[in-house]
Order: structure tokens, then sequence, then C-alpha cells
């Protein structure tokens, strides 16, 4: 598979649970970094009935290699039934920034 940067979303229910799971990201070298904004307000249907609730939204990157494995993790670690994970290609950025990205990452 092509080496692209990308930033996956996804977003928990606390600051905890979000800080726990960018940490293990990290760690297991599934993303360079994460940032967790929030809490944010969300807004969504589940299960027919319209929601609200307080979230954290975690900006991960990553490089589109490893989608795959970082979406498997994502699923094992999150505590909802369907977490959101989105990846949004990175079409450009700083050249320093992106070589230390992908020296952050396993192969």
């Amino acid at each position: 598979m092509t080496s692209k940067p990308i930033q996956v979303v996804t977003t928990t229910d606390s600051r905890q649970s979000a800080e726990s799971l960018v940490t293990r990201l990290v760690e297991e070298r599934l993303i360079a970094c994460g940032q967790i904004d929030g809490p944010i307000q969300s807004v969504y249907r589940w299960q027919g009935v319209v929601e609200k609730a307080a979230e954290y939204r975690c900006s991960l990157k990553t490089d589109l290699r490893l989608f795959s494995r970082l979406e498997q993790r994502i699923k094992e670690l999150h505590g909802y039934d369907v977490p959101e994970i989105i990846a949004t290609e990175i079409v450009a950025g700083s050249e320093d920034y992106i070589q230390w990205m992908n020296e952050q990452l396993t192969d």
C-alpha cells in the first residue's frame, strides 16, 4: 500500500477514555500523535431515537498503510458499539512534520 499521511477522527464519552485511547495508540506506534478536543456537543440518531451527548474528539495522525490495523485497534479499545472512525488524507503539510510522523510509526 502506498504511504500517505492521514488524519483519523474518533470520539469518546469522556476525557479519560480519550486520553487512554490516544496514549495506547501512540505507545503501539499506530499513530504519531493525537489531539483531544472537548467537550463537544454531538447530536445523532441511535436506535431510532435522537440523542445528544457531550463527547471528546480525538484527531489522530498516522499513515494510510496503518489504517486497517488502527481501525481494528480502535474498535477493540473503544467503549462504543459503533465508534466514529473517519480518515481524511493530509494533502499538504510541512515536510519536516510528515517525516517526523513517519519516524514515529511502526511498519
